[in-house]
């Protein structure tokens, strides 16, 4: 993916870097005041709030999304009055998102129903951590470490989106082979299957398997990704290795609609899904 439709996309710019943020850099001269106001050196705060100092400075720069946990003690230690809580409420949840994927994940967010299949690598509302992080290490080129975790971060908050969106309906059809690839080795896969089994489990979740071995096949022209708006307009995402692009017209939307409904005739049961899944976290 891309993040956008699949898996790792619509995390980063054109040139690999995640886009700057102008809440981000408040945010940090916020904390900042409020450490000096403290009379806290960024090599004494770091420890009270249990993240490292270069950790600390990249919060402050504006350079790093700042986890909930650290948000938290940051309020607690500073004795902020509320401020620094407050003014995490407003940081930017894009960073680490392309530019071209910014409109589709706002989409995303308002969306009563979302179908994604993929063949490249598990849909990034799937992943899990180990699993995002094997996928984000293997980018070429590489990613520096703070790119990776802002990087997760950002995948971190889409995943939100299955449990805050009770309402909006999620169907996955993924290929069988992305979980016999073995990404990020035997354990990570393991808990791959772990994670996406829990996620099938929500009631709003129907994920679906296409076997490895399928004389029809209606999706081989590569991933599709569909919404239903909150006023029921129908969309389409198709991304690229570095692109993405919004399809609305409705001749092309109604095309990807009738591949992925035969492609649900043509992939595995939710139930058998479930059991083929088992069965392979078993033989691992």
């Amino acid at each position: 993916m891309t993040d956008g439709a699949g898996g790792t996309g619509g995390t980063t710019g054109a040139d690999g870097e995640p886009e700057p943020s102008d809440t981000l850099k408040a945010f940090g001269e916020v904390v900042k005041v409020f450490r000096k106001r403290a009379r806290l050196t960024q090599e004494e705060f770091a420890p009270r709030v249990r993240y490292s100092v270069p950790t600390v400075a990249s919060i402050e720069q504006g350079r790093r999304f700042p986890p909930p946990a650290f948000v938290d003690r940051a309020e607690e230690v500073l004795d902020a009055f509320g401020v620094i809580r407050a003014a995490a409420k407003h940081l930017s949840r894009r960073r680490g998102l392309a530019k071209w994927f910014h409109h589709w994940a706002q989409l995303e967010a308002d969306a009563i129903s979302l179908s994604t299949y993929e063949c490249r690598v598990v849909p990034g509302l799937l992943q899990s951590d180990a699993y995002a992080r094997a996928v984000f290490e293997n980018r070429v080129p590489a990613l520096s470490d703070d790119q990776i975790e802002v990087q997760l971060v950002a995948r971190a908050e889409r995943r939100r989106l299955l449990r805050e969106e009770p309402y909006t309906e999620y169907s996955f059809i993924i290929e069988e082979t992305l979980f016999l690839r073995g990404t990020g080795g035997k354990e990570t896969t393991k808990d791959l299957i772990d994670h996406v089994l829990q996620c099938a489990e929500l009631r709003n979740v129907e994920l679906q398997v296409m076997p490895l071995q399928r004389e029809n096949h209606a999706g081989l022209e590569g991933p599709i990704q569909l919404l239903e708006t909150p006023d029921h307009r129908l969309l389409a995402y198709s991304e690229g290795q570095r692109t993405g692009h919004l399809i609305s017209d409705p001749d092309d939307v109604s095309v990807l609609q009738r591949r992925y409904a035969k492609m649900r005739s043509q992939a595995l049961t939710h139930e058998d899904t479930g059991s083929l899944l088992k069965r392979m976290r078993g033989a691992l």
